[in-house]
């Protein structure tokens, strides 16, 4: 029997983890937690310090058994598992279930899978850091704390089947405020007026921006048109047309002169980025391929404990995934020096070491980054799948860039003004990257979709003073746009920000909150919340306030370092949240807080009492207050499968009533109304495919104006057929048939789009 026992977590290390040690050491993996605390009840007592009683997994008891035979048969017990706070107090549980001494025993660690590091790691064992699994027990507590006591108060206020959570709850009331936001946002108008200018045949463009030396903003089709007179424009030439948000564009073909008051040239760099934590690695694969948080450690535990098919050998590809810390080695910036000067110039090397902004981070572990960097991502194309491989080439990329040269930029400002009306300023920006150093390999992406960046372009090199030629006017409308849903991406990038929970929690939480209905995939990327989400957040911000305060969250994870480095008992600091913040909220809610009855505010059709949201475990529904005697029920507004889309189509939009769009149901289906509605009454119906392909079609063939009167013409409905009229029909009696030529094209179309349905149908088939 081997004289040294070595157990780590996971069975895809043992084999390579024995590969790389002698003889007389046996590895056996424990298959993850082997105890914990047992679900349906609390397994705390409050009264006795918090103390838990953990209890082994039923489906664990074979492999305790095992362990315990092994390691009465060894000299010495060694822990192997990963170092983390959870992964420490795995091997603190190992060592109460083994009956080994945990400040005796054994531990070792290492943040990659490989001979060298893992033979250092041997050299170096330390004993069970209890500081740490002090820590991983008080969030445990903590979090049972909350789970067990606060979900029951749920169920009897608000309905069956709702949990309340430390962090989930926290990151809901997140995606709720921001909803909120969403619904209460009035848009604000403004235009944006550009100059096609042309010198020497090469184009460019240049927008207004100053009026007498100060800033102006076009808020109206007024303030456009009052610019345009004074550059001596005929309003009457003016075109007007939509953009694809039906937007209103203006055309004004024009012969005018700008000179170049001014160039300004200005030298900038970019620096690269720091290569991947657990958060911006989430962050970037959701932002690139549209990975969930979830999938993305998936496949990055993958790639931890890859396995060669082929070799049907073991070779770990990436340093351990769950890590908040920017550092790297000395050996990877060895190896990242001489990967960049093979395969690129030694000018493009600069040599790095990143510091993590938080102060708890753990600065002894590394950051994610590829275990031998001289493996190409183009090397392992052919043995890892697509999502392994686009996930490898990111971590790759990402970790070579961080060690080379900053790019340099070139940024141009040009100041222009009409020959006849030199009180305006018109501003044209230009981007050149003079050297792209790291840019050559890696950009990361942006997930602020409300960002409107200034377009930027290449320009001529012109003199000052002198004259370009302008032969076009362009006005755009736009409004400004409400904050974006969250993505997993930006909702992470929140939750790090605020410091509400931990690296290796952001997965699951999202998981979880979606899992439970809490919130919705909207589009397949953005996060929304359900009904039930507004209602919980609700109660639970009225009667548990401080556990749900940002502030108070992220006191609590200084709390568990606090408790983690010692300065701190847990059972201290588990007291202080249960004594003077969760203990009375619970009493306070049990006594005070009323059962949640939503109403529908009409009578119900078949007995007359009052109608009522309800809930099954999966949907909302509208039911009877007099159930059982009456069974009437009725699906909700959001119960209807086409809805979404219609939302995402028409919402948001400025509405000529007021405030934005909405799309509401009545007796007849979905119709557009006012954010006001029923204040404001209702803006139209909702229009069918068909017509909106006919409008479409009827705007190519130019037959908006009647070319006889110049009136403006509509599509019309009459209880027969479609016609074109006058907009202000039948005040103004101008009507006209729409031409065969519209209907075959119409025909033509609606043919292709029912077949592309039926060809998508059979490939999702």
């Amino acid at each position: 029997m081997s004289k040294n026992l070595v157990i780590v977590e996971s069975p895809a290390k043992w084999k390579t983890i024995e590969k790389f040690l002698w003889a007389d050491y046996k590895v056996v993996a424990s298959m993850w937690h082997i105890r914990d605390l047992p679900e349906k009840e609390l397994w705390v007592d409050i009264e006795h310090d918090f103390t838990p009683k953990y209890q082994i997994s039923k489906e664990k008891v074979k492999t305790v058994d095992s362990l315990k035979s092994l390691a009465s048969k060894s000299n010495e017990v060694w822990i192997a598992t990963d170092e983390d706070r959870e992964w420490e107090a795995i091997g603190w549980h190992l060592c109460n279930v083994l009956n080994l001494d945990p400040t005796k025993v054994k531990r070792i660690v290492f943040h990659e899978i490989t001979k060298k590091a893992i033979e250092e790691s041997i050299k170096k064992p330390r004993n069970i850091d209890v500081n740490l699994v002090d820590a991983q027990q008080a969030r445990r507590i903590l979090d049972r704390l909350v789970w067990y006591k606060v979900s029951p108060v749920l169920w009897k206020k608000i309905r069956k089947w709702l949990s309340a959570w430390r962090v989930q709850s926290v990151a809901v009331k997140m995606i709720v405020e921001r909803e909120r936001e969403i619904l209460e946002f009035k848009p604000k108008e403004s235009w944006k007026l550009i100059a096609n200018l042309d010198y020497n045949s090469f184009k460019f463009k240049s927008i207004l921006e100053k009026v007498w030396w100060k800033s102006k903003i076009l808020n109206s089709r007024e303030d456009v048109d009052k610019l345009l007179l004074t550059l001596q424009q005929n309003l009457d030439s003016v075109k007007q047309t939509k953009d694809k948000n039906d937007y209103t564009v203006l055309n004004s073909k024009v012969d005018l002169e700008f000179i170049l008051n001014d160039t300004v040239k200005k030298d900038s760099k970019r620096s690269p980025w720091a290569p991947f934590t657990t958060s911006t690695i989430q962050q970037e694969a959701s932002r690139k391929f549209w990975y969930g948080v979830k999938q993305t450690m998936m496949i990055a535990q993958k790639l931890y404990e890859w396995v060669d098919l082929w070799w049907w050998e073991r070779q770990w590809l990436i340093t351990y995934m769950r890590t908040d810390s920017v550092n790297l080695s000395k050996f990877a910036i060895d190896s990242a020096k001489e990967v960049i000067e093979k395969l690129y110039w030694k000018e493009y090397h600069k040599e790095r070491q990143f510091k993590t902004k938080q102060a708890s981070a753990q600065e002894a572990h590394e950051a994610i980054r590829p275990v031998d960097l001289t493996k190409t991502p183009e090397s392992l194309k052919n043995t890892l799948d697509a999502q392994e491989y686009k996930l490898y080439e990111l971590i790759w990329k990402r970790t070579i860039a961080s060690q080379m040269e900053d790019a340099q930029i070139e940024i141009t400002t040009m100041d222009f003004s009409p020959v006849i009306n030199s009180n305006t300023n018109w501003i044209t920006k230009g981007e050149v990257i003079k050297f792209d150093w790291f840019m050559k390999l890696y950009i990361e992406w942006n997930d602020d979709e409300n960002t409107d960046e200034e377009e930027v372009s290449k320009l001529p090199k012109i003199n000052i003073w002198e004259k370009v030629n302008c032969d076009e006017l362009i006005a755009n409308q736009t409004f400004s746009r409400p904050p974006a849903r969250y993505t997993e991406a930006s909702l992470v990038k929140k939750m790090e920000w605020e410091w509400i929970g931990r690296p290796s929690t952001y997965a699951p939480t999202i998981s979880t909150i979606i899992d439970r209905g809490y919130i919705e995939k909207f589009e397949k990327k953005y996060l929304k919340p359900t009904e039930i989400a507004f209602t919980t957040t609700d109660f639970l911000w009225k009667y548990f306030e401080r556990m749900m305060d940002y502030k108070f969250t992220s006191q609590v994870e200084e709390d568990f370092d606090k408790v983690a480095e010692w300065v701190e008992k847990y059972q201290t600091m588990l007291s202080r949240f249960w004594d003077w913040s969760l203990k009375k909220d619970l009493e306070n809610a049990w006594e005070n807080a009323e059962k949640v009855i939503e109403m529908v505010w009409r009578a119900c059709p078949e007995c007359g009492k009052d109608l009522l949201y309800k809930y099954s475990k999966t949907w909302k529904f509208i039911g009877c207050s007099w159930y059982p005697e009456c069974k009437f029920i009725e699906r909700t507004e959001n119960d209807n499968p086409g809805l979404e889309a219609l939302k995402a189509k028409y919402e948001w939009k400025p509405c000529p009533e007021g405030w934005t769009i909405v799309v509401k149901t009545g007796r007849f289906g979905p119709f557009l109304a006012s954010s006001e509605y029923p204040e404001v009454k209702r803006i139209g119906k909702i229009k069918s495919e068909k017509d909106e392909i006919l409008e479409v079609i009827v705007k190519e063939k130019w037959l908006l104006i009647d070319s006889e009167s110049g009136e403006e013409l509509v599509i019309k409905n009459s209880s027969r057929w479609q016609f074109l009229a006058a907009k202000k029909y039948p005040e103004v009696k101008i009507a006209k048939p729409i031409p065969k030529e519209v209907w075959d094209e119409l025909k033509i179309r609606m043919q292709k789009i029912e077949e592309d349905k039926e060809l998508e149908n059979e490939n999702n088939n």
